[in-house]
């Protein structure tokens, strides 16, 4: 009779982990190792990185996932290998060459062409992505040799750093907005500099405020004791440290918590000279309460809760 191994029930777990995905993971790959290592009962991760692509992975766990969209809208910043001269049909490695040129590219006019792609631009998503057209993500149709019209949307490159050129190779940095695709650029750039590119390689260093330098690997994670990987754990209020603290009493944390939107303009309480997004916590014990707009006439409006139970 084959006994069966009972597996360990999962347990609330709740906070940041910065992971280095490694090349050849997705995303949620590496989500469900770290997950399980974690034995953590909820998590998502904060937008995807290519297989191809690697570095930082924000990964949130329990509470945390309700300020995960935060980083979904934050900027990101990467470091680049563009091969210029070859062009593929994914605009990087995992695909198939379409066409072959030579690089006869000066320094002098790849500076020209990166001043033409920094600041507002527009891309073509490209077919090889997640974007859904019918509910069926554009790669589906793709691998079916099916092609789409796709509308230029609206980017912004907030820096782009030349690192190196050793051709045919250029090496970036970029930092853009939320919807940039890194592989559109490379293709573009390689399309002005008339050579055609695709991009070699693709690492994530930043995600809004948070960095590569801190977040750890898949395996150094699994070498890990439990109650050390729990200890990497930042804790749910580092996805909101950009935002401005409000500190309620326990009356008044007890009224949030409900839901109630406060008048604050006769409480003892500090706040913020402008109007917008900020953290809440109780102020007797410094426990997080969840995010809130503070709009006019001082007036505190729940946004996301935290269960502090």
């Amino acid at each position: 009779m084959t006994t069966q191994i009972k597996k360990r029930p999962r347990v609330p777990v709740h906070g940041v982990l910065l992971l280095d995905k490694p090349v050849g993971f997705s995303s949620n790959d590496a989500l469900i190792k770290a997950k399980r290592f974690l034995n953590a009962m909820k998590a998502g991760h904060t937008g995807t990185l290519d297989p191809f692509a690697a570095g930082l992975l924000p990964l949130c766990f329990g509470e945390a996932t309700k300020f995960s969209q935060d980083l979904l809208e934050a900027d990101k910043t990467y470091t680049t290998v563009v091969h210029l001269g070859v062009t593929t049909t994914t605009g990087d490695t995992e695909g198939e060459v379409l066409e072959q040129k030579p690089v006869n590219v000066t320094l002098s006019a790849i500076e020209q062409v990166l001043k033409q792609f920094t600041g507002p631009i527009q891309q073509v998503p490209p077919m090889y992505s997640a974007l859904k057209r019918d509910g069926k993500p554009l790669y589906e149709y793709a691998r079916a040799g099916v092609t789409l019209e796709r509308e230029a949307r609206d980017v912004t490159i907030h820096e782009l750093g030349l690192l190196d050129y050793q051709a045919p190779l250029l090496t970036l940095r970029v930092k853009c907005s939320k919807g940039t695709y890194v592989r559109v650029l490379g293709e573009d750039i390689g399309a002005v500099l008339g050579c055609g590119a695709h991009l070699k390689e693709l690492r994530r260093i930043q995600v809004g405020h948070l960095v590569l330098e801190k977040s750890i690997t898949l395996e150094s994670l699994e070498s890990m004791p439990e109650q050390e990987r729990l200890a990497l754990l930042d804790p749910v209020d580092a996805l909101l440290s950009s935002f401005p603290p409000v500190r309620l009493s326990d009356e008044l944390a007890t009224r949030f918590l409900h839901g109630q939107r406060l008048a604050l303009g006769k409480e003892a309480v500090s706040l913020p000279e402008q109007a917008g997004r900020v953290r809440v916590y109780r102020d007797s014990d410094g426990q997080l309460l969840g995010s809130a707009q503070l709009q006019e006439f001082q007036i505190l409006a729940p946004e996301r809760l935290i269960n502090t139970q």
